[in-house]
């Protein structure tokens, strides 16, 4: 047995150890580190991961504080660091005062120290996800430097997949802080409890804001479930009327003959089972907003008795002939055609021109593209604080699936699947097996991650979650290879061998 095998088998044994009792990546790196520092008689050992085109410490065996941490970051091809993630190979600096390649970027070094600096890259899947490195003393005796390459190389191939695992984690994480942040900031920009950023929703905003400090009526259209009442109670909420009775009613909730009953109220005897006097939803919301729902399913008497109301606001109970006054604001919302219904003669045109003084159209779901995932987490967090359950995430392909579903029932649709996900999860994840069978999709219905899935190879479950990550990319950006690969750290050759090989298609690769 050679040097090198003398020390390779305890340090092997050790992080083999090391890697079956810690099953938290982040705390298993600096232990990794630890053991090869103390085996191979270095110091300083680090491990940096890619994250985009960017290196980035992730850990150390001595304690950085913020500002190395921030210091410690190199572009792909930068400094030696930089170097080895974009050539793949190690490289050994037997002497780092003499060599200008050496960046120092974290000042660990005094300019005095005499060390060797050795870096090799971590590999997984063929890939560069980061660098292994550490410096050794120069002193007289030591081991040739080719040796601690070969060592440090050993260590490398056997935590790879660990730095792997734990840069996908790092990934998730981020990103779901800056979808956190940008919900945040979006709830705190947008009127009332409105969410979406995408730019119909940010003209409705607009309209919203201009419109609400005026006595307006308000006509909100857009298909069921896209939030109407939402933009009525967020014009109310920026209103002078702010303070004063928001009163809802829905006008296709009730039967033809309740409904002017509702609107106006009734006295007492004025019909059957009227046997005390009622105010009605015009009387009581005076001084506030009222909003009508679903006004396209009035009937035409009762629209001729609303039309009355809305240029004199008097109105009479059902079974008087007095007249009363009700100071309120209007908005009205429909989802139904009413240029259809003014043609047919079952929508009158002097009310409808009396309503839609200020028209806001509320876009479907289906063309609101990133909303989806805003709303999702903002229907996670209210699901599992009315659950009591522990749900954080959804996964990858489960998202995927929520993006290229149509949405026909809109937001209250995909507030319904997400409700129903967080009951069926099983784990602090929601996946694709969660969802609805229709919003799976025929893409996603044979999932392999699910409980009941057909037995399938390793290497066919692989190709099938690689085909969902690289599709889902290029539908990112639009079908560009190129950007799809910068954003998954993959050069465009490998890009290109990946795509052929699972026979995906996308556009040619942009600049």
């Amino acid at each position: 047995m050679n040097a090198n095998e003398s020390i390779a088998v305890p340090l092997l044994h050790d992080i083999s150890t090391a890697i079956a009792r810690e099953r938290n990546v982040g705390k298993l790196l600096p232990q990794v580190l630890e053991i090869a520092e103390k085996r191979l008689g270095m110091v300083r050992g680090t491990i940096a991961l890619l994250a985009g085109d960017e290196l980035r410490i992730e850990a150390s065996t001595r304690t950085l504080n913020a500002e190395e941490r921030a210091l410690g970051r190199y572009r792909i091809g930068e400094g030696i660091t930089g170097l080895v993630a974009k050539t793949g190979r190690a490289e050994v600096v037997p002497d780092v005062r003499k060599d200008p390649r050496f960046l120092n970027r974290t000042k660990a070094r005094g300019k005095g120290d005499a060390v060797s600096f050795v870096c090799v890259p971590l590999v997984h899947g063929g890939q560069v996800v980061g660098t292994l490195s550490a410096d050794r003393e120069i002193r007289a005796g030591a081991r040739p430097l080719e040796e601690a390459v070969e060592l440090l190389g050993i260590v490398a191939n056997v935590v790879g997949e660990a730095a792997s695992a734990y840069r996908a984690q790092r990934a998730e994480r981020e990103a779901l802080v800056e979808e956190n942040r940008k919900l945040r900031s979006l709830l705190s920009e947008t009127p009332g409890r409105l969410i979406g950023d995408c730019p119909e929703m940010r003209e409705v905003y607009a309209q919203i804001r201009q419109v609400a400090p005026t006595e307006a009526t308000v006509l909100v259209r857009g298909a069921s479930g896209t939030g109407k009442e939402l933009v009525a109670r967020a014009i109310q909420s920026l209103s002078p009327r702010k303070d004063r009775p928001f009163v809802v009613l829905n006008c296709a909730a009730l039967p033809e003959a309740l409904v002017e009953s509702e609107l106006f109220g009734h006295e007492r005897g004025a019909f059957t089972d009227a046997r005390e006097r009622r105010i009605g939803r015009a009387e009581a919301a005076d001084g506030g907003t009222l909003f009508l729902d679903e006004i396209g399913d009035l009937s035409v008497p009762v629209q001729v008795k609303l039309l009355r109301f809305l240029q004199e606001r008097t109105f009479s109970r059902v079974g008087s002939n007095e007249e009363r006054r009700s100071d309120v604001r209007f908005i009205a919302a429909t989802s139904r055609n009413l240029e259809e219904m003014m043609a047919q003669g079952r929508f009158r045109e002097d009310l409808y021109y009396r309503l839609a003084i200020f028209p806001i159209a509320l876009p479907d779901l289906a063309r609101r593209g990133g909303d989806v995932v805003l709303l999702a987490r903002h229907f996670l967090e209210k699901a599992c604080l009315k659950y009591g359950k522990k749900v954080d995430r959804f996964s990858p392909p489960a998202l995927d699936a929520m993006q290229a579903y149509a949405w026909p029932g809109n937001v209250r649709e995909l507030e319904n699947c997400v409700e129903r996900a967080v009951l069926t999860a099983q784990d602090g994840c929601i996946r694709t097996y969660n969802l609805p069978p229709a919003i799976q999709g025929p893409e996603f219905a044979e999932d392999p991650f699910r409980p009941d899935a057909p037995p399938r190879t390793l290497d066919e479950q692989l190709d099938a979650l690689e085909r969902r990550i690289l599709e889902a990319a290029l539908r990112r950006h639009g079908g560009n290879r190129s950007a799809a690969g910068r954003d998954l750290g993959v050069s465009p050759r490998m890009m290109n061998y990946r795509l052929k090989r699972l026979g995906i298609g996308a556009r040619p690769a942009d600049a």
